[in-house]
């Protein structure tokens, strides 16, 4: 009969490992050997420190390769066209809103009625009219120059206050008025004549048909305003504004012709031709002024 082991090997008790078994001698020494157990315990603490370790450096690794493709990502360049600043397009900003915009009632004034308008047909030019409102005071002044104003008539027949072609002109274009005015100044009288229509194309015909050579108005004395231009040469002229033809004779009281080195004669005629254009369009100005404040 041979004495051992019986029933296999012994099985290895480790205090460590989960329903391991501790083994029990039949009537050996059942006292731990406790150097043998201190030596294991410290073999497996090392083995779970080069884990950490190793792990550790893994991780470090993975977050190192992490952050330098998400650098990689944000320095991609793919969009050549994105702002430098990095900050989104005007467009991709919220917000915004693509509807129409609001619409407003238009608060700017009507634009300011033409004086024109009401001095080109009877029907509009309905302010009151006569020869001592059209050329108001006792003188005319222009510049530096003061010229003494004369009498004044006011005709309803034009053609016998003219003379050559013009009766015939004015009364086949409709002359319904025609007033005159006269002024002087230093040995020089000029008379203004203002005729009358009822529409601008009227006027405007009349002032294109008249040869100022022979159709022209007759002057008009008095007041101190010496007889003037009724054998002599004297300047005459002609113009249309709004429904208004006006003329001008200008000549020298003492009876002498009109030459062309006569410039103070000519300077007369455009003063008096100014100072009535200016007198139509300020009557033009009036009215409009009140219709718009109607």
């Amino acid at each position: 009969m041979s004495y051992g082991q019986q029933g296999g090997p012994q099985s290895q008790w480790d205090p460590w490992k989960p329903h391991s078994q501790q083994p029990w001698n039949d009537g050996a020494d059942q006292t731990p050997d406790w150097a043998a157990l201190a030596e294991a315990s410290e073999s497996r603490n090392k083995r779970r420190r080069l884990l950490f370790i190793g792990g550790g450096a893994l991780a470090t690794v993975a977050i190192g390769t992490a952050v330098a493709v998400a650098v990689v990502s944000a320095n991609d360049n793919s969009g050549q066209d994105k702002p430098a600043s990095g900050l989104p397009a005007t467009a991709d900003l919220p917000g915004r809103t693509t509807g129409a915009a609001p619409s407003f009632e238009s608060t700017s004034a009507p634009p300011p009625l033409d004086p024109l308008d009401f001095i080109s047909s009877k029907s509009k030019d309905t302010a009151p009219l006569g020869a001592d409102s059209l050329f108001p005071g006792k003188q005319l002044t222009a510049g530096d120059t003061v010229y003494k104003k004369g009498p004044t008539d006011d005709t309803k027949n034009c053609s016998a206050v003219s003379k050559g072609q013009l009766p015939k002109i004015l009364t086949d274009n409709g002359c319904t008025r025609l007033m005159r005015v006269s002024y002087t100044k230093d040995g020089i009288a000029a008379t203004i004549g203002v005729a009358v229509f009822d529409t601008s194309a009227q006027a405007a015909k009349v002032a294109g048909t008249v040869n100022t050579k022979r159709d022209i108005i007759r002057s008009l004395s008095g007041q101190g305003v010496k007889d003037h231009c009724t054998a002599a040469v004297c300047l005459s002229t002609v113009n249309a504004y709004g429904r208004y033809a006006y003329f001008t004779i200008n000549g020298f009281t003492n009876g002498k012709d009109v030459t062309k080195k006569d410039t103070n004669v000519f300077e007369v005629s455009e003063n008096l031709k100014s100072f009535t254009r200016d007198q139509i369009y300020k009557r033009g100005a009036a009215q409009a002024s009140a219709a718009a404040n109607e």
